[in-house]
């Protein structure tokens, strides 16, 4: 393996170890603030952290000599987008009231299963190996969500399941726009589209927070009451926590702020330019496993950090979806092979 391919490999380690360490700080952060608040405030500044690459990478292709997309021509596209990446991240930080960081992350990782699938019905073929890894994965989805209690389905899981499936579809977007802007002349650059739609996802969270965080506690205790019997989730509706602490009834939760930072700068602004810079040069075989490992990392981060506790029928699960994701991108693998 040559300097750039070893290189390129570390660096997507470290992202998928800051992606799955970001389920523990989605979790965490919500003992503070509301789920549509920590997702409003954190893709804010994910996409506040992407403009300088932006504005350098814009000032790079009009030297080259190329086209970049006008800011509102990739309006609409980043409206699309975003409004997925808006549904997909409320069923995945519902979920996670719910579930453990491990669970999340390993069930979010469905969309490398779903969006082959998927492709069947865009006209695209699915081999063997992908009805192998499907088999597979739903085996270890069972595992992890009846832990051992048959008949006994955690409801967060459920709910993850469902962020899947809009989490593929947003794979499938984002797949549509960059070919058909890679057969014009124009360029639409990965980086400002990941900044739109960041803008879009947090701007419609914030708005929700205002809106709908009010009526979630109710709902939630009407799910599971011990979640907030046992004070897991202490936090205020945004609006209330703006008057309390313009009241000075209470103090701001500083303790909200590493997990927002996290989630905001470390998950989206370092990790996805990790990944742009690594996939230069990483083979597409080392990039499909290596970034497979997310779920891995969030476990991991959730036991270490959450103290959550991984029983034999969650690891078992665990193996058996990771080795479904690896075969449903086998064919990736053979092909990219270094």
């Amino acid at each position: 393996m040559n300097k750039k391919a070893l290189r390129a490999d570390i660096l997507l380690l470290i992202t998928a170890a800051i992606w799955g360490f970001g389920f523990v700080a989605q979790r965490s952060g919500m003992e503070y603030v509301g789920p549509f608040a920590f997702n409003g405030i954190r893709f804010v500044l994910g996409s506040l952290s992407l403009l300088p690459l932006i504005f350098i990478r814009r000032s790079r292709l009009i030297r080259s000599g190329s086209s970049p997309l006008p800011f509102s021509r990739s309006f609409l596209s980043c409206l699309l987008v975003g409004g997925c990446l808006f549904i997909a991240v409320l069923f995945q930080q519902f979920g996670i009231i719910f579930t453990t960081a491990g669970n999340a992350g390993f069930i979010t990782g469905l969309y490398v299963v779903f969006t082959p699938i998927a492709g069947i019905f865009l006209g695209r073929k699915t081999g063997l190996p992908t009805w192998i890894g499907s088999v597979l994965t739903l085996a270890g989805l069972y595992f992890i969500s009846v832990a051992g209690s048959p008949g006994s389905v955690n409801p967060g899981d459920i709910i993850v399941v469902i962020s899947a499936f809009f989490w593929t579809a947003h794979v499938l977007l984002i797949d549509k726009l960059m070919n058909n802007a890679n057969k014009k002349e124009t360029i639409l650059d990965p980086l400002e589209l990941s900044a739109g739609q960041f803008a879009v996802c947090g701007i419609l969270s914030m708005v929700c927070a205002f809106a709908v965080e009010p009526f979630i506690v109710p709902a939630v205790e009407k799910i599971d009451p011990s979640l907030l019997s046992a004070g897991l989730f202490e936090w205020k509706p945004l609006p209330a926590l703006i008057s309390a602490v313009a009241g000075k009834t209470v103090s701001f939760p500083v303790d909200a702020i590493i997990p927002i930072l996290y989630g905001g700068l470390a998950s989206v602004g370092i990790a996805y330019t990790l990944q742009v810079v690594a996939q230069r040069d990483a083979p597409p075989a080392h990039a499909t496993i290596i970034l497979c490992f997310e779920g891995c990392f969030a476990a991991l981060g959730g036991v270490l950090l959450l103290a959550e506790k991984v029983g034999g029928w969650t690891l078992l699960g665990f193996i058996l979806m990771l080795a479904g994701m690896l075969a449903t991108q086998w064919a990736v693998i053979v092909k990219g092979r270094d």
